[in-house]
């Protein structure tokens, strides 16, 4: 496994894995609450390092092992990180791998970085979801209480959307507009995702402007897209973009 680094990034200490090797480096971006240390996360890694690519994954602020409230943590927030991690620690082109919210900010990061993007990977990538994600009821709790608390499907600890990260969701919004993206896209989705239904990777691919937009669809897969095969669809994807076998 790589060594375990930190860079202060806005007075915060945040975690990160460097790998070495060639370019594109390999640029993961965590879903929601999670981090750097997931199946997808670590599945790329290997594939990295058996391709001899280098790759860069980290934990935004407050989440895995970087510094930070979580609570404080905003999408616009979490989106300036990926760009100072990938000014100050990546030489060269990269690909975007962007799991669930990772997705919605791997967009925004190409969209910042147009010149660095060599591909794109939206895995279960949920653009927007301040927007169709809440009923109008829970919008307006948000609003109101200024947190909202849901079951959690993956942990014990509830679902957590504050009123700071619901406001800069809205701001980022993308999918009402095209997408001024060239780069090549690849969308892995499952057919069975009860959080992003599926409708939602068909319109990211209407509304992105590259002509090298491709979707699978994998049936029978949830959210989490984390069972061997899911994870191989989605090297399988990766492996498109730099032009080798899998």
């Amino acid at each position: 496994m790589t060594e375990l680094g930190h860079l202060d990034v806005n007075g915060k200490r945040l975690a990160y894995r460097l790998r070495p090797g060639r370019s594109p480096t390999l640029l993961f971006l965590p879903g929601y609450a999670s981090d750097m240390e997931g199946a997808k996360a670590l599945a790329l890694d290997a594939f990295a390092q058996s391709h001899g690519l280098a790759m860069l994954r980290f934990d935004y602020s407050g989440t895995g092992s970087s510094e930070g409230s979580f609570e404080g943590g905003t999408l616009g927030g979490w989106l300036d990180e990926a760009l100072f991690m990938l000014d100050t620690l990546i030489e060269g082109r990269v690909i975007l791998a962007g799991s669930s919210m990772g997705g919605w900010i791997a967009l925004h990061v190409a969209l910042h970085r147009p010149e660095r993007v060599a591909g794109l990977i939206g895995i279960a990538a949920a653009p927007d979801f301040t927007d169709w994600g809440y009923t109008d009821a829970q919008k307006a709790v948000i609003r109101n209480s200024g947190r909202l608390q849901l079951p959690n499907p993956y942990s014990p600890e509830p679902h957590l959307i504050t009123r700071g990260f619901w406001q800069s969701g809205e701001a980022l919004r993308l999918l009402h507009a095209p997408i001024a993206i060239d780069c090549p896209v690849r969308l892995v989705h499952g057919d069975s995702d009860n959080e992003v239904p599926l409708p939602i990777a068909f319109k990211l691919l209407e509304k992105l402007r590259s002509s090298d937009v491709q979707l699978t669809a994998i049936k029978g897969g949830g959210h989490r897209l984390s069972q061997p095969n899911e994870l191989k669809a989605i090297l399988r994807a990766t492996a498109t973009l730099i032009g080798e076998e899998c």
